[in-house]
């Protein structure tokens, strides 16, 4: 009986052996349907991409009459002593952080509440979604008037509760960062809560059962049953949020323009000033290849512990 299932695990073997051999040449057709979503990629991703790597090792400058030449790593020597970039850069990581974490404890919280059975709750969810329908500038503007120091609704609110004149927040030197977390904080709410609504519905209910009927508590619950599914949305939607908040530019640019005094001037605020502002395209050019590489390091980190982790999830 073994020499005949070995008789037979070899035969198929050896058959999809001969089949590859003997088997029909790729199919190239099949590119043609790959490229009406491959062009796009390529044209408006890629291409620009590159061309800013290329742009990065030139001295290319707004209104210049010259050819522009090459120039090397120049461009990234003068990023290493450029103390306003490295600021910058710092004010970044602490608004990523500052607005990704928050960001996502307060969009568990709003999506365990979601993913109750209470009346209305089609409405819950209908309103909870709606900052994402809001274009980036139309939040910056509600939020201006919302800070406003004379007629905004928070000193309005803060002087009708008795807690003093209230203050400009946004013009601040300690208070400008956090008031833009805040608006951050806000305005990537609802995705947050939807990714893990997602993934809260796609938990077995019948878990939750079987533990509450083994006397296991609610917190027992989330943490043994809850979070391990939830887990891999945790981190992906995480990873993924803390790119676009390192990466904002629209909603700090309309709320602060980067001051009072750089306090907030994000690294893309920075580029954006000496590219437009300025017109040194290459040396802004750097600071993109820059901000790029710390991108891609923390993406290879994030996948690295995914897939170091995915056979034990």
């Amino acid at each position: 009986m073994t020499w005949v299932t070995a008789t037979a695990r070899s035969g198929r073997r050896s058959g999809r052996r001969s089949g590859r051999r003997s088997g029909k040449p790729p199919d190239h057709g099949a590119w043609f349907l790959v490229l009406p979503a491959l062009i796009p990629i390529l044209v408006l991703s890629v291409g620009p991409l590159l061309y800013g790597i290329a742009l990065a090792f030139t001295d290319s400058q707004a209104g210049r009459t010259t050819p522009t030449q090459w120039t090397g790593l120049l461009n990234f020597r003068d990023l290493l002593h450029d103390t306003l970039f490295w600021e910058s850069f710092r004010i970044g990581l602490l608004w990523a952080v500052g607005v990704t974490v928050p960001q996502f404890l307060l969009a568990l919280g709003l999506a365990l509440l979601l993913d109750q059975n209470l009346r209305f709750r089609w409405l819950a969810r209908a309103l909870a979604i709606i900052p994402w329908a809001m274009p980036e500038v139309v939040v910056g503007i509600m939020w201006r008037l919302v800070y406003n120091p004379d007629a905004g609704i928070l000193n309005e609110t803060i002087g009708d509760l008795g807690l003093g004149d209230g203050r400009d927040w946004l013009t601040g030197l300690g208070t400008a960062l956090p008031a833009v977390i805040v608006v951050g904080v806000w305005a990537g709410l609802p995705q947050t809560t939807v990714a893990l609504l997602a993934g809260l519905q796609n938990t077995p209910h019948e878990l939750h059962e079987a533990a509450a009927m083994d006397g296991a508590g609610a917190w027992r619950r989330f943490r043994t049953v809850t979070w391990p599914a939830l887990r891999p949305v945790a981190l992906a939607i995480t990873a993924l949020n803390f790119i676009w908040n390192f990466n904002s530019f629209a909603l700090v640019y309309v709320l602060t323009n980067g001051g009072p005094g750089g306090k907030t001037r994000l690294p893309m605020l920075f580029a954006y000033e000496e590219a437009f502002r300025y017109g040194q395209f290459g040396y802004a050019a750097a600071m993109g290849c820059v901000m790029v590489a710390v991108i891609s390091v923390f993406l290879a980190f994030h996948l690295v512990a995914r897939l170091s982790g995915g056979e034990d999830g």
